[in-house]
């Protein structure tokens, strides 16, 4: 059993936000790092992969959608992503990288001291793209909960950039955050698990981290990425608006 475990997600690429997590006291002192998909998707995709591998086994992995989609279409897969950054970046990775993101977890679950078998995953357990937000309704967590172990009274998931925590059927979840692309307010959104559960936020020099990224990075269009992303253009009521509908609802609240 685990006494603390510290959880990032959605990384997506940058490293500055990766390295401000890292480099907190509760984060080198946890017992394992685990990493709830969406590692390699943006500004920096090589950069980060290699610093994560360079941490040997602390850090286990999972894989999100954006990490599915850069080596779906490394392999010829598939002729385009969503994400304007992500073919950019998955032509920025290499093999060994490749190798990698395919060997990836869907999900993987860990008894952590004071709550259990803990299971995390991506989006929820049953798929790396479906959405659940801290207002879906009941039966939309018992839709995504079914066929789950009854043993597994925590459940991690990341996906929507958003956090929070609340108790779903008995179950108690969490989302973390977004280390490199949060939504609502700017920082490095984490989390740390064992006895309870607590949400964290790292605070880091936003405009060195813009121009560190700026200069690393040859994606054509980084002052943009960086600009929106970094100083976390997009709130959380806008992106509840534009997740809402994907999560079964029929109506806005």
């Amino acid at each position: 059993m685990l006494n603390r475990v510290a959880v990032l997600s959605d990384i997506h690429g940058v490293l500055p936000a990766l390295e401000a997590v890292l480099a907190e006291p509760e984060v080198s002192a946890a017992d394992r790092i685990v990493l709830t998909g969406d590692i390699t998707a943006g500004p920096q995709p090589t950069q980060v992969l290699d610093r994560l591998t360079g941490l040997g086994d602390r850090v286990l992995w999972i894989s999100g959608n954006a990490d599915r989609e850069l080596l779906e279409y490394r392999r010829g897969q598939r002729d385009t992503i969503p994400d304007p950054i992500a073919p950019w970046a998955a032509e920025q990775l290499r093999e060994d990288h490749l190798d990698l993101l395919g060997s990836l977890p869907p999900s993987l679950s860990l008894s952590v001291r004071g709550l259990g078998q803990v299971l995390f995953c991506h989006a929820t357990p049953r798929d790396d793209e479906e959405v659940v937000l801290v207002d879906s309704r009941p039966d939309r967590w018992k839709e995504v909960f079914d066929g789950l172990d009854t043993g597994i009274r925590t459940v991690v998931c990341g996906h929507t950039h958003m956090p929070f925590v609340r108790l779903a059927h008995g179950r108690m979840v969490l989302n973390p955050g977004s280390v490199g692309m949060p939504y609502g307010r700017t920082g490095a959104h984490w989390a740390l698990l064992g006895p309870g559960i607590d949400l964290r936020t790292t605070h880091f020099d936003i405009e060195a981290a813009v121009t560190q990224v700026c200069r690393e990075s040859s994606y054509p269009d980084i002052a943009a990425w960086t600009d929106y992303f970094l100083h976390a253009r997009a709130s959380d009521a806008d992106a509840l608006e534009i997740f809402a509908p994907r999560d079964g609802r029929t109506r806005m609240p």
